[in-house]
């Protein structure tokens, strides 16, 4: 990252970046490690990070299984993952502020061997250590605990000292459990069984968080950072600016939208701050927001961007695991609540910009309002047509060439990405920096398409994942592929259509590009690899001793069987790991703890809340720590571009965060707005409209200004017409009941005819573990029906299928139906459904009236604010 902003930023970057070297330091110690990529130092990295990166090319790729050679089982490929992120930890992270980053002390290279031994063991070993399960030697012994201990340093080094020493606190509740008072108190585990269950098997270090990140995160990190190094983040930064920079608070609406752009190509917050920060924060100070404010903004942005699909943060790919769903399903679930956070943030620096009396800083292009929305109306419907004919097109080619449409669209590809550099060619070059001193704003159309060729690899990674479902590794792949292809030609290809002459001479560039990237990839890695590694010790000791079994009561005992007061409570501990803890870690720690807890409380009250709910929920609190005093690395990043102090940047993006964190907690009540129970297009329109203004009004509420400056009784119908729109069903369920029951031996009937993506909810009571009668709501997710059934036999054969599908068997006897099995790690487990159980009721939906009628009495209260609010803007401008 840092290499880019030293050799691509141009002039004006430089001497900036020279000016606040603490900023590139935040960034080298955040991402890349702080020792040099310099001399020798840096070409041993470099070559272990080139490896790492074909390693990984490879596992993610079809190749492999096509060749029958070269294929690694899901542990081998987590030793080999962690063994090189040990490696490069101890080589790139020094221990100490004081330690030397010019060169590798001998301890370094000592513990950096050792750590990759001790990692490549399970494989060294692998046929051993599979005949003696549980039952360790010795030398297993020894090496597991020098494993342990040597992933807590490089912890401590990559990652930061609280996530270590939370680490260790799993670790020693493990041992101490006889100890302990009876709430938290377990049997213990003696050190050879602690050792086995962390090293020597894949329930701790190697389980499903460093298996996360082996198969989809490397690759997609890859991707992003490649595509930042050809020139893709730069062009999305020239692209906000020739749309937003004539605007008022146009450098701050520029930050906004560059950072939401930059969102679905990167899933890191400090890098994002520090690339688009360099020249916006400067930009925003000029215009008159002043530096707090203009900090605040930039890393409110910017973090924002770990919640932009299709490339959300590291932690977005756990869910995969987690929920058990595609992850083309979680992009579906996540987009519209991003939208509207990031549609909120664009409203907040405009109401900023307002307050302040804030003027567009660069002069606008004198175009007649003729001329402007023809050129926006041809320029988004000319985009539509576009998506449109390529989908068709591509859709076509699958139905007309079977087998052979890949090699086709491969051909059609090829042809659109030469007419798009062909295109690219007649434009001049994107400017490399904004001139912070003196503004130009840059000719929309011809800043647009001198970079759509940026634009193929995207395509390629989202067409993979949501139109062909393939894998998320997989899909990263090809797209990495796509973007390795466009590096290596963009330049000589440009070079050629110009007629330069110095085609191989740009080639050669762009072969270095790629080198560089993929080191930068790599680099990126280092922390992200390690953390999920640790957060395997703190997995492995909830699953060793039953802490979350335990949670469930400490949870309910905290929070008073209060759904809402549970939630606060999750999402205080999020906010609290998030002082030290790394998003992918802290959601690890509360979606392994709490997620489950959630579920389980929500349904003995009656309520049933999603699970991929729960996980956006915690993950959306897991990435406020980039922003909360008095640890949040994204505000000290943009702090330090600023030079303004940290902790009042932390606390003014924090201010423009509550937008953000307010969501969570409305799709828990309102799943429509992650698309789940949405029957029909209009529905979800209003949704969106309904959702979005509530969100923008907010917004106004946590500013005290909407036209003008807000008074008490308008901030108080603003805030009953905000929680209107955000939960309409609140006083829908008050008139009405949202379910009618109907009788278990109903069940199959009623899940063959439920719609594609529908929940079936059943009321269930049984005995629990711990021998209490308990009675709960629960809900899994069917997938896709087909055609309707044409009479109720056919309907339960088809919802007998169904059910099984969702890992759920019930036997069905008269008028009685019992859960008699749920598949282990199936949707239906992950509900809480439990083996056992009777049934007592099957919930379908009562046929009420839409809650979405209580929008009129919103917008009527809006509309008086907003005419009361007009009033006085007319009288002040008199």
């Amino acid at each position: 990252m840092h290499d880019k902003i030293e050799e691509d930023l141009g002039p004006t970057a430089e001497l900036q970046l020279s000016e606040r070297p603490e900023v590139l330091q935040i960034a080298k110690d955040a991402d890349l490690g702080g020792r040099t990529t310099e001399g020798a130092i840096g070409a041993v990295m470099m070559a272990i990070g080139l490896a790492w990166v074909a390693f990984q090319l490879w596992y993610a790729s079809p190749l492999p299984f096509a060749l029958g050679w070269g294929v690694f089982n899901d542990t081998e490929a987590r030793s080999i993952h962690l063994a090189t992120a040990l490696l490069l930890a101890f080589l790139a992270f020094p221990a100490l502020r004081s330690s030397p980053r010019d060169r590798v002390p001998v301890l370094d290279w000592i513990f950096a061997i050792a750590g990759a031994f001790t990692a490549l063991y399970l494989i060294i070993f692998y046929r051993e250590l599979s005949l003696r399960p549980g039952n360790p030697t010795a030398l297993d012994v020894a090496v597991g605990i020098v494993g342990i201990l040597l992933l807590l340093e490089a912890t401590r080094r990559a990652v930061g000292l609280p996530m270590a020493i939370l680490a260790m606190v799993f670790l020693a509740y493990v041992m101490a459990g006889p100890y302990l008072p009876d709430v938290i108190a377990h049997k213990g585990a003696s050190i050879p069984r602690v050792v086995s269950h962390m090293w020597m098997v894949t329930e701790g270090v190697f389980g499903i968080a460093l298996g996360v990140s082996v198969s989809f995160i490397f690759v997609f990190v890859l991707f992003g950072t490649l595509l930042d190094r050809a020139g893709g983040g730069n062009y999305m930064m020239q692209v906000s600016f020739a749309l937003l920079g004539h605007l008022r608070g146009g450098p701050a609406k520029v930050a906004v939208v560059s950072s939401a752009l930059n969102g679905l190509i990167s899933g890191s917050s400090v890098s994002n701050v520090v690339s688009g920060g360099i020249f916006t924060i400067p930009l925003m100070k000029r215009a008159g927001y002043g530096g707090v404010k203009a900090a605040a903004i930039e890393t409110s942005s910017s973090v924002n961007g770990q919640i932009m699909p299709p490339v959300m943060g590291a932690a977005a790919f756990l869910m995969v695991e987690y929920v058990g769903i595609p992850y083309s399903d979680i992009v579906k679930h996540a987009f519209i609540p991003a939208v509207i956070s990031y549609i909120a943030l664009f409203y907040i620096v405009h109401l900023e910009a307002v307050k302040l009396g804030i003027q567009p800083a660069a002069r606008e292009r004198d175009r007649t309002m003729r001329d402007r929305l023809v050129s926006w109306g041809l320029g988004i419907s000319g985009t539509l047509i576009a998506c449109a004919v390529i989908y068709y097109v591509a859709s076509g080619a699958k139905l007309a060439f079977g087998g052979a449409a890949p090699y086709v669209l491969g051909v059609l590809l090829t042809l659109l990405y030469v007419y798009s550099v062909r295109v690219a060619a007649r434009q001049p070059d994107l400017p490399a920096e904004i001139d912070v001193k003196n503004p130009v704003l840059p000719p929309t159309w011809p800043t647009v398409k001198a970079g759509l060729h940026f634009l193929i690899p995207i395509g390629v990674l989202i067409w993979c994942l949501m139109v062909e479902e393939l894998s998320p590794g997989l899909s990263a792949f090809y797209g990495v592929l796509a973007q390795l292809l466009m590096m290596a030609t963009q330049r000589p290809m440009i070079a050629a259509f110009r007629r330069s002459g110095d085609a191989g001479a740009q080639f050669a560039v762009g072969l270095r590009d790629i080198v560089q990237g993929c080191n930068e990839g790599a680099r990126n890695m280092i922390g992200i690899a390690v953390a999920t590694g640790c957060a395997g010790i703190i997995v492995g000791a909830i699953t060793l001793t039953g802490l979350g079994l335990r949670m469930t009561d400490f949870v309910e005992f905290v929070s008073q069987g209060n759904v809402l007061a549970m939630l606060l409570f999750t999402a205080f501990v999020c906010l609290v790991l998030g002082l030290g803890v790394p998003t992918t870690a802290n959601y690890i720690l509360v979606a392994t703890l709490m997620a489950p807890v959630i579920v389980e409380l929500g349904a003995q009250s009656g309520i049933v809340i999603p699970l991929i709910g729960v996980h956006l929920f915690v993950f959306y609190y897991g990435i406020m720590g980039d922003i909360t005093p008095p640890v949040g690395l994204a505000s000290f990043a943009g702090a330090a571009i600023a030079k303004e102090d940290p902790i009042a940047v932390g606390i003014q993006g924090s201010v423009y965060a509550l937008r953000t964190v307010v969501l969570p907690f409305i799709w828990i009540f309102h799943p429509q707005l992650l698309l789940l129970d949405v029957r029909s297009w209009l529905e979800l329109v209003v949704v969106v409209i309904g959702c979005t203004v509530a969100s923008l009004l907010f917004a106004a509420l946590t500013m005290g200004w909407l036209r003008v400056r807000t008074k008490w009784w308008e901030a108080a119908l603003l805030a009953l017409a905000v929680f209107t729109l955000f939960r309409p069903d609140f006083f829908m369920d008050r008139l009405y009941p949202e379910f009618r029951t109907e009788p278990p031996a109903r069940l199959f009937a009623i899940a063959g005819r439920l719609p594609d993506d529908e929940r079936l909810v059943l009321q269930i009571a049984g005995t629990n573990l711990e021998g209490e009668e308990i009675r709960k709501t629960v809900a899994v997710q069917l997938r896709e029906r087909g055609p309707a059934p044409a009479d109720d036999a056919a309907a339960a054969a088809l919802g007998r299928k169904r059910v099984a599908e969702a890992g759920l068997t019930v036997s069905v006897l008269s008028e009685t139906a019992q859960v008699t099995n749920v598949k282990f790690g199936s949707r239906a487990k992950k509900a809480g459904f439990e083996q056992g159980f009777d049934i007592v009721a099957v919930l379908v939906p009562s046929g009420r009236p839409s809650p979405n009628w209580f929008y009129l009495p919103a917008f009527v209260l809006i509309a008086i604010v907003w005419i009361s609010q007009g009033r006085r803007l007319r009288a002040a401008a008199a």
